[in-house]
Parts: C-alpha cells; sequence; structure tokens
C-alpha cells in the first residue's frame, strides 16, 4: 500500500467546490494519517480554517480561474510548494475542467505521486492518470467522483458526511445582530440566500419576491436574506419589496458566523452555491433553486428539495462539455422553480425539521 506523508490537495474554485471535496480529503487524512496542505483560491480559503481534516491552506488565484496573475507568479507558487516537500498532489476538478494546468503547476514543484481525472493523455504530467468518463458515459455527484479518485490510491472514510468545525462562542454575536435588526433570536426562521457568484445560476429578483411574500403569509416565520457585502443592495431591495418580518442582514457575518447561523436555522432556501452545502454540512434543510448548469452540485446526504430553472440563452456557457449536459437536462421533466413549488417543498421541509427539534 502507498504511504505519504505530506498530501497536498489542489481545488481552486469556490467555498461549496471545497466543502464538496472535504470527505475525499478526510478519506486521505484517515488512511495516510498525513499532514494535509490545501491549495486553494482566495474565494474559497475562508472555509478551510472549519474543515478539521486541512491542517494548512496555501492561497492562490490562477489564472485559468479568471484571475489575474502572471508566469512570474506560477513559478514563485512551483518553488514554494517544491519547499514544502510534499508527496502526493491531489487534483479535484469537475468533470468540465481541464487538469492539466494544476497537473504542470505540481509537475514543476517535483511532488512525485500526481493523481486526478484526465480526458486526454497527460504522459508525464500525471503519474496516477484515471481517465475521464463523466458526463457521456455517467453523472456522479461531485462527492462521490471525489471520493471514487483518491480511492484509486487506497483512500476512504468511515464517514461519507460534509461536515464543519462550528464555534458556538459566535452565536452571542448573531444574537445580538438579529436583535439589532428586529428579528427575534429566540424563534424559527427562514434563510433566503438569492446572491450568487455566476450570473447563469441568478434565479429572477421578482420571483424571489414572489416567494418571500408567499413564504411570509403562509407559514408566518421571519425571513432573513443573507449575502457578501457586494450583495447588500440587491438584498435590501428584496427585502423591501417584502416587507415586514424580512431582514436585511447581507454583508454582516464572516464564514464561521454564517455556519452558525446555518446551523440554528429552520430551513434554507438558496441557488445552487456554497451556501447550500454548508447547509448541508450543518445539517439544515434546504431547497436548492438550480440552473441548468452543473447537475452534480446538489446538497448531499440532507434532507433537501431541488426545484430548476432555465439559463438564458446569452449566459449559457461556450463549454462543449457543458452544453452536452445542459442539453441531456433540458430532454428531462424536472420539477419548476415556482414561487407556489418553492411554498410547498418548504412547508414539507419545515414541518420536518421541527419534528426534528421537537
Amino acid at each position: 500500500m502507498l504511504a505519504f506523508e505530506r498530501i497536498l490537495c489542489i481545488r481552486l474554485d469556490n467555498i461549496g467546490d471545497v466543502v464538496m471535496s472535504s470527505p475525499a480529503i478526510r478519506a486521505l487524512k484517515e488512511t495516510f494519517q498525513a499532514h494535509t496542505t490545501l491549495l486553494t483560491s482566495s474565494m474559497a480559503a475562508p472555509v478551510a480554517g472549519s474543515i478539521p481534516e486541512i491542517d494548512e491552506t496555501i492561497i492562490f488565484d490562477v489564472p485559468w480561474v479568471q484571475q489575474p496573475n502572471s508566469e512570474h507568479d506560477l513559478l514563485q507558487m512551483a518553488a514554494l510548494l517544491e519547499e514544502k516537500r510534499f508527496d502526493l498532489a491531489v487534483i479535484f476538478t469537475v468533470y468540465s475542467q481541464n487538469p492539466l494546468p494544476a497537473a504542470m503547476l505540481a509537475y514543476l514543484a517535483h511532488i512525485p505521486i500526481r493523481l486526478a481525472y484526465c480526458r486526454e493523455n497527460p504522459y508525464q504530467l500525471l503519474t496516477h492518470w484515471i481517465p475521464e468518463q463523466e458526463p457521456y458515459q455517467f453523472i456522479r455527484h461531485q462527492v462521490r467522483r471525489d471520493l471514487d479518485l483518491v480511492a484509486n490510491i487506497g483512500a476512504d472514510t468511515t464517514s461519507e458526511t460534509l461536515s464543519l468545525s462550528i464555534n458556538e462562542d459566535r452565536w452571542q454575536h448573531i444574537r445580538e445582530l438579529l436583535l439589532h435588526y428586529g428579528a427575534d433570536p429566540f424563534k424559527p426562521w427562514i434563510i433566503l440566500h438569492p446572491g450568487v457568484s455566476d450570473a447563469k445560476r441568478q434565479y429572477p429578483l421578482e420571483e424571489w419576491i414572489k416567494t418571500g411574500r408567499l413564504l411570509k403569509e403562509q407559514l408566518q416565520l421571519p425571513l432573513l436574506i443573507t449575502g457578501n457585502l457586494q450583495e447588500r443592495e440587491q438584498a435590501q431591495e428584496l427585502q423591501e419589496a417584502i416587507g415586514d418580518g424580512c431582514y436585511n442582514i447581507a454583508g454582516e457575518l464572516d464564514i464561521e458566523d454564517f455556519i452558525v447561523l446555518l446551523r440554528h436555522s429552520r430551513l434554507v432556501i438558496s441557488v445552487n452555491t456554497g451556501t447550500v452545502h454548508l447547509a448541508a454540512a450543518m445539517q439544515t434543510p434546504v431547497i436548492v433553486l438550480y440552473a441548468l448548469t452543473n447537475p452534480q452540485h446538489t446538497p448531499w446526504k440532507v434532507p433537501s428539495s431541488v426545484l430548476y430553472f432555465d439559463v438564458p440563452e446569452a449566459l449559457r456557457s461556450r463549454n462543449e462539455v457543458v452544453r452536452y449536459v445542459y442539453d441531456l437536462c433540458k430532454q428531462e421533466q424536472y420539477p419548476l422553480a415556482s414561487p407556489e413549488n418553492i411554498l410547498q417543498q418548504a412547508k414539507d421541509l419545515s414541518q420536518f425539521a421541527e419534528t426534528l427539534l421537537n
């Protein structure tokens, strides 16, 4: 059996991607008892501190994920990674991504074992090449894909769930914040999370407004609108349109606060973004308003409902792999993300959550 002392996990995307890779990182940690480092983007790095299996985080915004870096930055990073003396690099990707730029970085860092899925023959860039079969032969959930990847070198785990460490000391600050905005922190609430990092996953604002009004009228539970600071203006517009009983706290919480808030929430309603996977890690029921983009990113092992909406033609990906999957999804009869359907799912999941709490 292979043995490793210093493992580099490369996951260069966003918060949700890192959270979905965490069971595979746990498998590496449990199997090899190695020091585990995550190489990730500045967007995803804040969540790394809440993943117990990650010992160290290196932040690097690579140029192949729309970040402004130069070849000099790449060579500097390769030198830094070489200094760390990793003996294994695992490159986590979605099936539409090419792992070879990251593999080249690991190759330049002289990491002796390099593992990834790849559609084309990587020759020397990967020592452990797993031929890419998705999406043309099958599509797996991203968590399963990542677990299957590390299983190729003998890594497994006793727990395949998403899990994050939480700091309940943050609850006092959150409670004071909710009181400041006029919300009662001792009564159940529903989170609405409309913000996205990718415009193609944006659910229309007018539909959010209809949904919020229906939820408030039918369930009579407070609604908390969350998001980052850049999303606060949109959140304010939504809050004002829904009216009393709806509170805009976008931009008020860091990632640790947000995780604790999710843990205390009755239900989360979100577009398909990192919030969905944070909620799943907290075992908080979630409704996802899911753009027809990456069907492998639905909630993992948590009470949930997935409702779908189309992507405007002008925003559809030019990536032929993504377009192939989009055409497949269009042929399916998925439940639609209408305000009425959201309300019905919210009733069902809210009652389920109340039963669990009781």
